[in-house]
């Protein structure tokens, strides 16, 4: 199977795959998560300095912080919209073919 990758803003792209979970940075526990992944070295800011307004958890422990709301990183997911397989299955010769 194929891995998928949503756009999560500013040209960033996320193995949805790998998440977990998509929260709202505003709950206290999500703000001790990233303060933890900070401490421990396993977060990845990809708000390019806009405000946090999304914060993905993936199954490897890291924690990633995007600029555009959860809503709008599960509407993309569910609708396949901006997302690019990393191996396309198949179509390898459709371009020759006519």
């Amino acid at each position: 199977m194929a891995t998928g990758f949503v756009h999560v803003g500013f040209g960033n792209m996320v193995a949805m795959d790998r998440v977990i979970a998509i929260a709202s940075p505003l709950s206290a526990p999500t703000k001790r998560s990233v303060q933890a992944a900070k401490d421990n070295g396993v977060l990845i800011d990809m708000t390019s300095g806009r405000r946090t307004k999304s914060v993905i958890f993936t199954d490897s422990g890291h924690i990633i912080l995007a600029a555009i709301t959860p809503e709008t990183i599960s509407s993309r997911l569910s609708a396949g919209r901006d997302t690019f397989p990393t191996h396309p299955e198949g179509d390898d010769d459709q371009d020759n073919a006519s």
